[in-house]
This record gives C-alpha cells, sequence and structure tokens, in this order.
C-alpha cells in the first residue's frame, strides 16, 4: 500500500527545524500542501523570527512542492485561527494537523518557577488545543481529518527534571483519547506520536554518540502513517532509531475489596493482585471502568446472596 497525500492540505506547528521540519518535507515530497509554522523561538520559548519557517518553505518548493510560511504562536488562539484561514485562502481545506510546536524550561519541581510550568503547559497542550479547535469545523464540515498530537515518553513514564513538560504530554494522550471518540462520525481520525530523535530539543540530555543515531527522519514514518487515509484512530505510538512500539493506558482486572470498614486493610493485603498484569485490558472509553469495577461487585453481590 502507497501512502500519499496528492490533493491534502498539512499544517505542521513548530516545523522551522527538527521533527517538524523532517515532517513538513516528507508530507510534501508525498503529495501534501504544506503550512509551515514556526515561531521561530529559542528552546526555551524566547524571542521569534519567520526565517526558519521561510527556510523550510525554500526547502519544499525548490523540490517542486507547494508550501506557505507562517509565523504564528500556538499559545495565540487568534494567530492560531488566521493561520488556518491563511490555509483555507491558498487550499481551501485542511486535512492534517501535527501538532509539534514545543519548548523546554526543564528544572526540578522544587526549585521551578510556576511561570516556567504554565508557559510549558501552554505552548504544549494548549496550543495543540488552539490549533485542533480551529480546524475542528473545517474537518467536521468535509467529513475528513486527521490529527496527530506529539506527545513524548516524559509524559508517559516520567523523566527527572522534567514535571512540567511530563504533565503537558501526557496530557495530549487524554486530549486525544476523547477527540477520537467525538471525531469518529466524522472521520477525524486523532493519534499521538512519541518521538525519539536528536534535535535542538535533545542535544543537550543525550551523549552526542546517542544523539549521532537518532535522526528526526526516523520517526517520519510513523507521523506518515498517522496521518495517512488509512490511519488508525486513538494510536500512541513511540519511534526512533528505526524502532516503532505501541503504548497503551491499560486497567488490570483488579480486586473486589467491599464496602466496609476493613476495605483499606484489604486492600493493602490484596494490592499485589490488584496491580497483576494478566487479563490487563485496554478500556474502549472511559466508562469501562465503572463497566467493569460494577459488573464484578454485582458478581460478587450475587454470589453472597446465593
Amino acid at each position: 500500500m502507497s501512502i500519499d497525500y496528492k490533493g491534502r492540505v498539512a499544517i505542521v506547528t513548530g516545523a522551522g527545524g527538527g521533527l517538524g521540519r523532517a515532517h513538513a518535507l516528507a508530507l510534501a515530497a508525498r503529495g501534501a500542501r504544506v503550512v509551515v509554522n514556526d515561531l521561530g523561538g529559542a528552546r526555551d520559548g524566547s524571542g521569534g523570527s519567520a526565517s526558519a519557517a521561510e527556510a523550510v518553505v525554500a526547502e519544499i518548493r525548490a523540490a517542486g512542492g507547494e508550501a506557505i510560511a507562517n509565523g504564528a504562536s500556538v499559545t495565540d488562539f487568534d494567530a492560531v485561527q488566521a493561520m488556518v484561514a491563511q490555509a483555507m485562502d491558498a487550499w481551501g481545506r485542511v486535512d492534517v494537523l501535527v501538532n509539534n510546536a514545543g519548548i523546554l524550561r526543564d528544572k526540578t519541581f522544587a526549585k521551578m518557577d510556576l511561570a516556567d510550568f504554565r508557559l510549558v503547559l501552554d505552548v504544549h497542550l494548549m496550543g495543540a488545543v488552539h490549533c485542533a479547535k480551529a480546524v475542528w469545523p473545517i474537518m467536521q464540515a468535509q467529513k475528513y481529518g486527521r490529527i496527530v498530537m506529539t506527545t513524548s515518553s516524559t509524559g508517559l513514564y516520567g523523566n527527572f527534571g522534567q514535571s512540567n513538560y511530563g504533565a503537558a504530554k501526557m496530557a495530549l494522550v487524554g486530549l486525544m483519547q476523547t477527540l477520537a471518540l467525538e471525531g469518529a462520525k466524522h472521520d477525524i481520525r486523532v493519534n499521538c506520536l512519541a518521538p525519539t530523535a536528536a534535535t535542538r530539543m535533545t542535544q543537550d540530555l543525550m551523549p552526542q554518540d546517542v544523539l549521532d543515531a537518532l535522526g528526526p527522519e526516523a520517526v517520519v514514518p510513523a507521523m506518515l502513517v498517522l496521518a495517512s487515509e488509512g490511519a488508525p484512530t486513538r494510536t500512541v505510538l513511540c519511534a526512533g532509531a528505526g524502532n516503532v512500539e505501541a503504548a497503551h493506558v491499560t486497567l488490570t482486572q483488579g480486586a473486589w475489596i467491599g464496602l466496609d470498614g476493613k476495605a483499606p486493610e484489604r486492600l493493602a493485603e490484596l494490592l499485589p493482585q490488584v496491580k497483576q498484569r494478566e487479563g490487563e485490558m485496554v478500556p474502549e472509553s472511559g466508562a469501562a471502568q465503572g463497566t467493569h469495577e460494577v459488573g464484578r461487585a454485582m458478581a460478587k453481590a450475587g454470589r453472597a446472596t446465593a
């Protein structure tokens, strides 16, 4: 099966360098018309320049593709709406949104200023919310849309000194879960990508020999699948160095601990069983937890009265 984007319009945020640039170039190479968005700020979000986005647009055009540059900050909803309007004025539709823009403000939680915590949430989480909100009515009207959120192993599994980044990245998984459910009837599919790649975001976090082995281009195939016509939905793919894995938020079978005054002690005793992963499930929605728990409680009550 060949994956192509002929006739599609894509918006890639944070596309002036690193992963975003690689995503934009790959989408354009496969036929997409691309809005290359980048504020042009530093890694911590300070400053701004249109030159990074314009350079990537020049690369795409030199290769025979179509692209336009945009310098909106994803934290500014009015600017994001203007970016989407720019795409609509140029090409009349928006099919793909890759939420890639991000910054780092790393410190241990004890030393972190709350302003740095909020800013990272604003860029990663609210930036993705702003972009998704701006394209959502368009995708609903055309009965087609593909949205890729950039999550992270830091959000999924934690990383020392990145409480703000991890909180924002895991929040994007929660956003994906609900948007995928709400978008299903309009063929809007929403997925997450957790990349491992050498970019300016990671240049101080890994040894140089490891960085040399991790090119952003190795993450691109996962993005191309998650944003394609045949894409899955509610899928979290982890990708790096030529490898792809899937991550899941699962629910174990657990244990019934009762409702009496000894329930806490019973839970402490049964905690290994509660955490036991044999037979764990991936719920279809949040309601599945309640269904599982009530079903177990009803069955327990039935056995007690039998």
